[in-house]
Parts: C-alpha cells; sequence; structure tokens
C-alpha cells in the first residue's frame, strides 16, 4: 500500500492581476471512516458484540475527553498518545501574561515508534496535474522517510514566541 499525493498545479499570488504557477501537494484521502464500522471491524477482530464494543468505544471517549481536559496524555492502543495543547505569543513581562495570548487550541497526537516505522517504510505515489486538470508526471518515493515528531517540532509558526505545546491545565 502506499500514500497518494496529488500535485495540482495553482496560482499562488495574492496580488491582483498577478498570475504565480506552483504544483502545489496534498494528499488524497480516500474516504472517512464511519464510527460504526469501526466498531463492526473491532468487533470481528476482537470476536465479541458490537454492543460490547460500542458500549466500551463510548466510555473510552467519555474517559479521554475527561482525562485530557485535566492535562493529561492519553495513550492510544497501538499507535501512540493524545493530549491537547496550546499555541500562544511569548511576552517579556509576566504583568502582560494573559489568555490573550494564546492563538489557538490543538489536539496533539505523537505516534509510537512501531507507527513512525510503518510511515517511513510506506511508499509515497505522488500524481502531477497541470493546471488544465491533464496528468503530466506520475512520481513514488526514493526519500528516507522521515517522519515528523510532534513534540520537537523545531520548526514552529506561532508569533513570535513560536509553539508552545504546553497541556492545557
Amino acid at each position: 500500500m502506499a500514500i497518494k499525493v496529488k500535485a495540482v498545479e495553482r496560482n499562488i499570488s495574492f496580488e491582483s492581476g498577478v498570475t504565480k504557477f506552483a504544483y502545489v501537494m496534498q494528499p488524497e484521502l480516500y474516504s472517512k471512516l464511519t464510527e460504526s464500522k469501526v466498531i463492526q471491524e473491532a468487533a470481528m477482530r476482537a470476536g465479541i458484540g458490537r454492543g460490547t464494543i460500542k458500549a466500551a468505544w463510548d466510555a473510552i471517549g467519555e474517559v479521554v475527553k475527561a482525562w485530557a481536559t485535566e492535562g493529561h496524555s492519553i495513550p492510544v492502543p497501538g499507535v501512540g498518545t493524545m493530549r491537547f495543547g496550546i499555541r500562544a505569543t511569548s511576552v517579556s513581562s509576566v504583568g502582560d501574561v494573559g489568555t490573550n495570548l494564546i492563538t489557538s487550541r490543538r489536539v496533539i497526537f505523537t505516534p509510537n515508534v512501531e507507527i513512525k516505522r510503518e510511515l517511513a517504510a510506506t511508499p509515497i505515489n505522488i500524481t502531477c496535474f497541470d493546471r488544465n486538470g491533464d496528468i503530466v508526471k506520475q512520481v513514488t518515493s526514493g526519500d528516507g522517510g522521515v517522519v515528523e515528531d510532534p513534540d520537537n517540532d523545531g520548526g514552529g509558526s506561532g508569533g513570535s514566541g513560536g509553539d508552545l505545546d504546553n497541556p492545557l491545565g
């Protein structure tokens, strides 16, 4: 299996009357799975009833909401952890610290080592489309499979203060 990406030639100029074309890449989403489909698959793999899985699914959802809003990092079995965080601007004076500095609230997912390995090993297929919608090139990845680490972002963009991935609470 491979991750499918499309690169579409688009006008990226923000100036009126100015045209600047570039190929903009984005992953192709296959589909959004429904909760019922996930529950059905989990029930089949676990060999237990869908009603039992649904009850556990709902209970886990409530636990995640409760604990994440208290500032805990929550394990997601087999895939990693999730937590809440913020982006905020930094200030030099403690007197200027306030909630007005928060630019956004975030859900942060940190994949475990196995998921990172799987992603790094997954090929990426890119299909390039020109501005008329015609396919002009197809490429399969040959990169080293570098996987971004959300806990060590390094390239933050959150105003003058960068990223503040501190759990709320």
